[in-house]
Formats: structure tokens, sequence, C-alpha cells
């Protein structure tokens, strides 16, 4: 698709590989790119996978974007929480194939994924948002309530923990640990393993059991849109 997510088709699985920088930055065109590619799975009828770099999926917002002023901040914001909010209403199924880190908005990710591998190492997959200074969002605490433990959402969301990918998994963030090298083939079986999915039942079980979460992130996203972070 463009240099910030590549996009490869194959077998009816489509592989979305984030590259921008060194932490993956999440900024306005790359969200943007995420958009295009999502547009272009739904038309393809395809699986999605995504994925980073070695080592990390991506370290969240755009700092240079996300201080340049309140406005364009919020926009960044909305327009992930957009993004995430697509994405767990996504028709197809959605694989995280997370190599690393995963921190903040690189979080959110695989909290709107609907399958979540991870991979073995000293790797910190955690909500840093107030650690940094920044009070977290309605959307970030509706989806992170909706996903995570009952413990891990206080600690992660109030705490700023951060969690190995090991201790990821009970608290949400993934649903399995696998070696990096074993990490494409392990995203690429469970894509296989859904191709026996009915969509049709897939997208519309996905909707029922996600309308209160996706109605809930509908209000939030307007509140934060209009507010300060």
């Amino acid at each position: 698709m463009t240099d910030l997510v590549a996009y490869q088709l194959e077998d009816g699985i489509a592989t979305l590989t984030l590259s921008n920088g060194k932490v993956n930055a999440l900024s306005p065109d790359l969200i943007a790119a995420f958009n295009a590619a999502l547009d272009r799975a739904e038309q393809d009828r395809a699986i999605v996978i995504f994925t980073g770099s070695p080592g990390i999926l991506s370290g969240g917002y755009d700092l240079k974007v996300m201080t340049t002023g309140p406005a364009n901040a919020i926009a960044l914001v909305t327009a992930g929480s957009k993004l995430t909010r697509r994405m767990l209403a996504h028709p197809f199924p959605i694989i995280a194939a997370c190599p690393g880190h995963a921190i903040a908005k690189g979080a959110f990710l695989l909290l709107a994924a609907d399958y979540r591998i991870g991979v073995d190492g000293p790797f910190n997959i955690y909500l840093n948002e107030v650690q940094i200074g920044m009070t977290m969002h309605h959307a970030g605490i509706a989806l992170a309530r909706d996903r995570l433990s009952n413990a891990a959402f206080q600690r992660s969301v109030i705490n700023a923990e951060a969690f190995s990918p090991q201790e990821a998994v009970a608290a949400g963030f993934l649903d399995k640990v696998v070696a990096a090298d074993e990490l494409a083939a392990s995203a690429l079986a469970i894509a296989q393993q859904m191709k026996k999915l009915n969509m049709t039942a897939h997208r519309n079980t996905k909707l029922k059991v996600r309308k209160a979460l996706l109605e809930s992130l509908d209000q939030a996203i307007e509140a934060d849109s209009k507010g300060s972070l």
C-alpha cells in the first residue's frame, strides 16, 4: 500500500506491516495508511494479520504531532480511537503478530484485535499514558475495561504498569506467546484455522458480542474530541 503500511495478500490472508521509524510511531499518515489497508483487505475478503518491526509493534502516537498543540493531539487521538473502533467491528478476523514492545496506542492495537500473538523476550506491553503526563482518554478507558482482566485494568490504566509478554497473556493484552522465529508461522496458522469460520456468522456474532463496547466507544470518542488530553 505505502511505505508506512506494506500490504501483502496471499491465499486469502492480508499481512499488514507497520514501518515508521525506530518505534513505528502512529502518525496521521500511518493511521490513514492503516485504514486504506483495511479497506483493501475488506475488498479482498481477506483475514488480516498486522505486525511491526523486529522488536516492536509500535511505541504509540507520534510525539512530534502530540506536542504541536492540543488541537493536533486531540485530532490524532480521535483518529486513532476511530481506527481501533473500526478494527473491533471489522467483518473479517484480525490477528495481531506483535514482534516485541507494544506501548500506549501500540498496546491498544492489541486490544482491538481478535487474536493476539506476542514473542518471548525482554519486551514491555503497557499503557504508559499517566507515566508521560497524559490523563487517560475516555475511549482508552472503555477499550481497556472491556478487554483486560479487572485487576490488570486498574494496574494498567491507573498505574501504567508494564507487563512482560507472558504477563500480558494473563492481563488480556495477548492470547499466546511464541519464540520470535515462530511468530510469522504462528500467525499464519491461526489465520488458516480462522478460514474455517463462516464469515457472515463471525461478523454478526462479533457485532453482537461487542455491541455495548462499540456504543461506549462512540460516546467516548465524541467526548474525547471535545475535551483536552
